[in-house]
């Protein structure tokens, strides 16, 4: 197991290229991955993950939004919301991902492939690609997939304006269940007060 550890870090090397390239194409999903990690990786301490979980949450939290380097200028820097044909292409990112990621070939890429492929997924079973819900979803992607909404909400987009963190945090209690694993959820509510992620903080 230890050998599977040292290969997250290795895969974490490598593919942090191609995410250096995701950021100069898009500089605003390259800072929102590294926050995502932030809060990803503080859920998953909270929840208790032992040290190999973290180190796949750590890679697949870091390039969970790499599959967009292969979504079209045209619909990933559109300035405003996306119509249904463009919004089906932007969904194709998470699948994308996988497939960069288990490209590596690396050990332990396949798990960190699958909670990318996932974290798009709701709880309920009404996210995508694959309609996973409850616990069929990776528990990195659940974890992933509450920091992702925490963050995607708290700064401003060409298509919305960044919410308060009292607006978000209600917005995700009402999700709570729908979209997010409860038990997770709990776990960020209580996180997330002292974070230097917070909404309206410094970092953002």
């Amino acid at each position: 197991m230890e050998s599977e550890h040292s290969a997250y870090d290795i895969i974490y090397r490598y593919t942090k290229a191609l995410s250096a390239a995701l950021g100069y194409r898009d500089q605003m999903t390259g800072l929102h991955s590294e926050r995502v990690c932030g809060l990803a990786m503080a859920i998953g301490i909270g929840y208790g993950l032992d040290k190999h979980d973290l180190s796949a949450l750590r890679v697949s939290s870091s390039f969970h939004d790499i599959g967009k380097i292969g979504i079209p200028d045209a619909i990933l820097l559109k300035p405003g919301k996306h119509d249904e044909t463009e919004w089906e292409v932007m969904k194709k990112h998470s699948a994308i991902g996988e497939k960069i990621m288990l490209a590596t070939e690396m050990e332990g890429s396949s798990r960190a492939a699958v909670a990318i492929r996932s974290h798009h997924e709701h709880y309920d079973g009404h996210g995508y690609p694959d309609r996973l819900s409850g616990e069929q979803i990776p528990i990195c992607a659940r974890i992933i997939s509450i920091a992702d909404s925490y963050d995607a909400m708290a700064v401003t987009r060409s298509y919305h304006r960044a919410r308060t963190h009292r607006d978000i945090m209600e917005i995700l209690h009402e999700e709570t269940g729908v979209k997010h694993d409860p038990k997770l959820i709990a776990i960020f509510f209580d996180l997330i007060e002292n974070s230097e992620f917070k909404a309206n903080g410094k970092s953002l």
